[in-house]
């Protein structure tokens, strides 16, 4: 039989790992709402919150090493690709169609464009946005120059295809020892540009210009493949109510003030 067509077991679920995506989900959702209305990251009272998203790339490394590292014998490059877009592109398709179903819903001063933007245009960033391929800025439609304009959180997911390219490619070939030298390389470039940058934090990712592709590659490298790595050294910690106890600590970090000024 050849590989293609090998069955592939379902293995063990981690449903706390569910559970905490829910946890960290609900407080992103949250801070979008006071980032709209808090007037600018310094009054945010998530202040925080925006690195669900590198949680979730923690997560999302995390899960495709323990779900396919031992599984390249019995299957090629294009079958993880086709899991992995069965997996992830349906929730793409439905987030563009609500974006696009209640885009003139939302329009005000928050989003300055979508008042002047025209029925055809907004039609085919719909279907532009069902492909992932990023837009440019040339062609935003809500006023926040977004790669993907009717499903803003899409960008994640843009940077997470990418690093699943990365996987299939050339680092699940990555001896243990490799991959911890790229998980510390990539934590350098993270901090580089904290250091560097003129923000002071990592918001950011989601347009297509030079410095939000540094912020989404920052963020998408350390972060995934730290998850991988922690798959692949398999040192499990088991405590009592560990969902409790890790949702408790993604709240106090999500709610750390920011330190500092502008």
């Amino acid at each position: 039989m050849s590989k293609t067509h090998e069955y592939l077991e379902p293995k063990q679920h981690y449903e706390i790992l569910d559970g905490l995506r829910g946890v960290a989900s609900i407080l992103v959702v949250a801070f979008h709402i006071f980032e709209t209305y808090s007037g600018d990251r310094f009054h945010q009272i998530i202040n925080h919150g925006y690195l669900a998203v590198d949680f979730f790339f923690v997560l999302s490394g995390f899960v495709v090493a323990y779900a396919y590292d031992d599984r390249w014998g019995k299957m090629t490059q294009w079958d993880f690709y086709k899991r992995r877009l069965i997996r992830l592109q349906p929730m793409v398709i439905m987030g563009t169609l609500i974006g696009a179903a209640l885009f003139y819903f939302q329009a005000c001063g928050a989003f300055p464009l979508i008042s002047a933007t025209p029925l055809w245009k907004m039609l085919l960033v719909m279907l532009v946005g069902f492909t992932m391929v990023p837009l440019t800025p040339s062609m935003d439609i809500r006023g926040w120059q977004e790669m993907h304009p009717l499903n803003g959180p899409a960008w994640s997911l843009f940077f997470e295809y990418i690093a699943n390219i990365l996987y299939a490619l050339v680092i699940r070939k990555f001896s243990k020892t490799l991959l911890a030298i790229f998980v510390a390389l990539s934590a350098c470039y993270l901090v580089q540009f904290l250091i560097m940058g003129p923000q002071g934090d990592v918001i950011g990712g989601w347009s297509i210009d030079k410095t939000q592709l540094h912020i989404g590659f920052a963020r998408l490298l350390y972060p995934f493949f730290a998850g991988m790595l922690l798959c692949r050294m398999g040192k499990l910690i088991r405590i009592k109510n560990a969902f409790a106890v890790c949702s408790l600590l993604l709240i106090v970090i999500f709610f750390i003030p920011r330190i500092g000024g502008g």
